[in-house]
């Protein structure tokens, strides 16, 4: 079912963009046409005003004097003889007026030679302009008259359009950035379902033979010759016991690859806070007989937890801070409240945690790299839990170094 929904997310994320950008495609593309259109008309009534001024006023045109050619190539009709320096003045000051900032290239026709003769190459940038020989088509049914070709017209049109080229060019590499994604998305998920089925198998596997080894060891204790023996019972606890931690880091393994499949089943009930971690402390007292553990959490203080997952936390937090001590371990359990909601911490005298390395060590399988945790069994997990335990009743976990020795870790439960 996750993996239908993720597919759909899928598809519809990629058609909507591809959607925005076709459609912002279309608008550029009409942006364009809608510029290309506003230039020419600007034109037209600058080379109309231009005729005006080289008629002096006196204009008797049946139709229309400009005519547009093609794209960028005019021809206008004067019916007049005009010099070429009053036309080019006319051009600049009309192309000024009405903003046409672009090169341009203006010949006109001479009825005495019979041929078109070449005027300027004007740049908008160049205050001496170049004099080159160029040739114009001449137009059969006009006398006096002069054209006008503008060579970089495409380029000044989409210079005018430069915001929505870079809106196009922003789309497509969203469009790229959510295609490479969801690839690296759904390969890490591949990657995950991979990893979770190793996990799955290689702890099954392994469950059978440790069976079959906890119940030799317990059958190995009753026997008479290992009664009598202090060194065959020594070693049969010693099998007994790394079996059970084995067992229980199986376990582990395999509630954190069912929870990642399926989530935490959490069944939430009122605990008063104080006997409740009285109890799991004690537990940890008579597992580890040189530890202090000290509690200052009032009496009537309870929370809304699931007892389990809750009691495999403090399990966790009490753990950690035992094995990763190098003097006698000392606790320290607290409590207060505020506007928000109650705050639990657990404060120990341990090696500390480097600050670069805390803002990882709720990842699976991450451990902290010192000399402490080579000599400590374990495989990461153990805060891995505890963090996603937290995530799912809502709560909020912090982890700091103390001033002198130790990290405090902090529990927030908001109201």
């Amino acid at each position: 079912m996750e993996i239908k929904r993720l597919n759909i997310i899928i598809t519809l994320g990629f058609v909507a963009i591809i959607g925005i950008l076709i459609a912002q495609l279309l608008w550029t593309r009409q942006a364009y046409n809608l510029e290309d259109q506003k230039f020419n008309q600007k034109v037209n009534i600058a080379l109309l005003e231009v005729v005006e001024k080289l008629s002096g006023g006196k204009t008797s045109f049946a139709e229309n004097p400009v005519q547009n050619i093609s794209n960028d190539y005019y021809v206008v009709n004067i019916n007049n003889e005009f010099h070429p320096a009053v036309l080019e003045h006319y051009l600049k000051t009309e192309f000024t007026r009405f903003q046409i900032n672009t090169n341009y290239v203006y010949a006109l026709y001479n009825c005495h030679s019979d041929k078109m003769i070449y005027g300027k190459f004007v740049s908008s940038h160049q205050e001496s302009p170049n004099y080159k020989v160029i040739q114009f088509p001449k137009h059969k049914n006009l006398v006096y008259y002069f054209s006008i070709r503008f060579p970089d017209k495409t380029t000044y049109l989409i210079s005018s359009l430069r915001f929505w080229y870079l809106l196009t060019f922003a789309l497509i590499i969203i469009l790229l950035v959510y295609v490479y994604s969801i690839y690296t998305i759904i390969q890490q998920k591949k990657f995950s379902e991979l990893q979770r089925d190793f996990i799955n198998n290689m702890t099954h596997e392994f469950k059978t033979p440790l069976s079959s080894i906890l119940l030799a060891s317990e059958a190995l204790t009753k026997q008479d010759q290992v009664k009598e023996n202090s060194k065959l019972q020594t070693y049969t606890s010693i099998i007994t016991d790394q079996s059970h931690k084995l067992n229980s880091h199986i376990e582990k393994i395999l509630n954190i690859a069912k929870n990642d499949a399926s989530g935490l089943s959490l069944k939430p009930q009122r605990i008063i806070l104080l006997p409740f971690i009285q109890e799991i402390a004690d537990t940890v007292k008579q597992k580890n007989e040189n530890i202090s553990i000290e509690i200052n959490i009032d009496s009537d203080t309870s929370v809304i937890a699931d007892e389990f997952h809750f009691s495999n936390i403090i399990y966790n937090i009490l753990d950690n801070s035992i094995k990763y001590c190098e003097t006698i371990p000392i606790i320290t359990i607290s409590s207060f409240k505020d506007s928000k909601g109650l705050y639990l911490k657990f404060k120990d005298n341990g090696i500390g945690i480097p600050a670069k390395n805390i803002p990882h060590i709720f990842d699976k399988f991450y451990r902290v790299n010192t000399c402490k945790s080579d000599e400590v069994n374990g495989f990461g997990l153990g805060l891995f839990y505890v963090k996603k335990v937290v995530q799912q009743h809502n709560w909020k976990i912090s982890v700091e170094n103390n001033s002198d020795k130790g990290i405090t870790i902090t529990l927030f439960l908001p109201f």
